[in-house]
C-alpha cells in the first residue's frame, strides 16, 4: 500500500513539473503575440516646408492618426504594438516636432503622441522592405501654407525686363535614402550635396546668373517634386549631380546624360537609370498620388519644345569641361530614362560625378579640392552654353560679345545696389567707368563688366 502511494504521489508530481514546464516555455509566447509590431526606432527628417517621421517596424502595423488643437498635436495609434526602445538622437530644434511622447494603451495597442509647433496636414503610408530597410510607417507633416496647387512656370512675364538666368541645382538622393555606399561608408546623398553646395557658390558669384537648391539639406525630395519645384522656380536648366554604383567595382569615371525617349544608350546607363528611379522606393513616398498623365505628355511636349536638344546641348558642353578634370566613362553624352529628367520645359542633364563603388574614385569623391573641380568644371559648361545662347530677356542676352552690360540708371538707384544687381564691387564698376565717387545721374549709362 505504501508502494503504491509513493508512486502516484511520484506520479502526480512528475504531471505538476511537466506542466509547471510548459507554462513557462508558453508564457512568452502567449505574451509576444499580443504584440504583433515592434517599433525598433523612430527617425526623423525636416525640410522647409515639411517634418517626416520614419517608424522602423518588425512587421506591417494597422494604424490610424488624428489631429488635437490647444496645444497642436498629433496622435499616433499602432494596433498590437509597443516600442521596443528609447527614442534617442531626435533633434527638435527645427522641424514642425517639438517633442514625442509614447504610452501603451489597452494593454495591446501602442499610442505615440507628436507635440507640433504649428497646424499640420498629416499624411502616412506603408513601405515595404527594400534593400537594407524593412518595414516602415512614414507620417509627413505638411505644413499648411503648402497645401496650396501652384501654377505652371510662365517665362512671359519675363518678356520686358532683364532677368538672371536660373540653375536648378538637385543634389540627388537624401534623407531616407542614402543613395550608393562606397566600401569606406561614403554615402552618395552626402557627397553630391557638398558638390551641388560649391557649385551654388560658384554661379552666386557669376553675372547675370542665380541658383535655386532643389534641397537645401539632408531630407528627401519625391523625384516628381524635384522637376515641381525647378518648374515653380522657372528654372533655365536642372542639373542632377550623382555618384552611383556599378556591378563592377572597376568601373570608373564621370559621365553626364540626358533622358531618353526610346532606351539607354549603354549596359550601364540602363543600370544607373534604374537604380536611380528606385528612390522614390526607399526614399518613400505615397504611390497613390503620382500624377501618371504628366509622365506619358512629358516626352511628346519635350519634343514639340526642343527641350531634348537643348539638353544634348548643354551635356555637350559639361562633358568637354569635365573630361578636363576628371576620367571620363565614355566620350559622348549617355541617354537612359531617368525619371527626374523628364521635366517637360526645362532642359535638364543628369552628372554622374564619379562611380564611389569604385574605391580609388570613392576617396576623390571625399576630397574637397576634387568637388571643387567638379563644381567649376559643371559651371563653365553651364555658363559656355548659355554665353552662346543666352535666353531671350536675360541680361546675358543684352550684353556684347565679351559678356559687358550696358546699365541706364533709373531714379531711385544707388551705385551699391546695381553693383549688387550685376554681383560686381563698386570699385570696379568706378573703374571701368571712370567715375570719380559713388554719386551716378539718373540717365546715364553704365558699363557692367563680366567677371569670369
Amino acid at each position: 500500500m505504501l508502494r503504491f502511494t509513493q508512486g502516484r504521489l511520484l506520479a502526480y508530481l512528475c504531471c505538476f513539473w511537466a506542466a509547471a514546464v510548459l507554462l513557462s516555455v508558453a508564457a512568452p509566447v502567449m505574451a509576444a503575440s499580443n504584440y504583433a509590431t515592434e517599433v525598433k526606432t523612430i527617425r526623423m527628417w525636416p525640410a522647409p516646408d515639411n517634418t517626416r517621421l520614419v517608424f522602423d517596424l518588425s512587421a506591417p502595423v494597422n494604424h490610424s492618426l488624428f489631429s488635437l488643437k490647444s496645444p497642436n498635436r498629433l496622435v499616433i495609434d499602432l494596433s498590437h504594438a509597443r516600442m521596443r526602445g528609447k527614442l534617442s538622437n531626435l533633434d527638435f530644434a527645427k522641424g514642425f516636432v517639438k517633442d514625442i511622447r509614447y504610452a501603451s494603451r489597452n494593454r495591446n495597442d501602442l499610442r505615440i503622441v507628436l507635440d507640433l509647433r504649428s497646424n499640420v496636414r498629416p499624411k502616412s503610408f506603408l513601405l515595404k522592405p527594400n534593400r537594407e530597410y524593412g518595414h516602415r510607417l512614414v507620417i509627413d507633416l505638411i505644413g499648411k501654407q503648402t497645401t496650396k496647387k501652384t501654377k505652371p512656370a510662365n517665362k512671359l512675364k519675363y518678356k520686358n525686363r532683364q532677368r538672371d538666368i536660373i540653375i536648378a541645382i538637385d543634389a540627388g538622393h537624401g534623407g531616407e535614402d542614402p543613395g550608393a555606399i562606397g566600401r569606406r561608408g561614403t554615402r552618395e546623398k552626402t557627397v553630391v550635396m557638398a558638390i551641388a553646395k560649391r557649385l551654388e557658390k560658384l554661379v552666386k558669384r557669376e553675372r547675370g546668373m542665380r541658383p535655386v537648391m532643389i534641397r537645401t539639406g539632408d531630407y528627401y525630395v519625391s523625384l516628381k517634386n524635384r522637376v515641381k519645384i525647378a518648374r515653380r522656380k522657372q528654372a533655365d536648366i536642372f542639373i542632377s549631380i550623382h555618384a552611383d554604383a556599378f556591378r563592377n567595382t572597376k568601373a570608373k569615371g564621370t559621365s553626364v546624360f540626358v533622358v531618353s525617349e526610346r532606351g539607354a544608350s549603354s549596359e550601364a546607363a540602363r543600370f544607373l537609370a534604374e537604380q536611380e528611379n528606385q528612390s522614390d522606393m526607399i526614399g518613400g513616398i505615397d504611390f497613390e498620388e503620382i500624377d501618371d498623365d504628366l509622365l506619358k505628355l512629358v516626352l511628346v511636349d519635350m519634343v514639340k519644345n526642343s527641350t531634348m536638344e537643348t539638353s544634348h546641348q548643354v551635356a555637350n558642353h559639361v562633358l568637354g569641361n569635365l573630361g578636363k578634370v576628371a576620367h571620363l566613362h565614355k566620350k559622348t553624352v549617355e541617354q537612359a530614362g531617368f525619371k527626374v529628367l523628364k521635366a517637360p520645359d526645362i532642359p535638364s542633364i543628369l552628372v554622374e560625378t564619379a562611380f564611389i563603388s569604385n574605391p580609388a574614385e570613392e576617396r576623390k569623391l571625399r576630397s574637397a579640392k576634387h568637388q571643387q573641380r567638379i563644381a567649376v568644371a559643371i559651371l563653365k559648361g553651364v555658363r559656355n552654353y548659355f554665353h552662346a545662347n543666352p535666353p531671350p530677356g536675360s541680361l546675358l542676352a543684352l550684353g556684347n560679345i565679351k559678356g559687358d552690360t550696358k546699365h541706364r540708371v533709373s531714379r531711385g538707384e544707388t551705385l551699391s545696389a546695381i553693383a549688387n544687381r550685376y554681383r560686381v564691387s563698386i570699385a570696379t564698376i568706378r573703374s571701368v567707368n571712370k567715375l570719380a565717387s559713388d554719386r551716378i545721374r539718373v540717365g546715364s549709362v553704365l558699363r557692367i563688366p563680366y567677371r569670369s
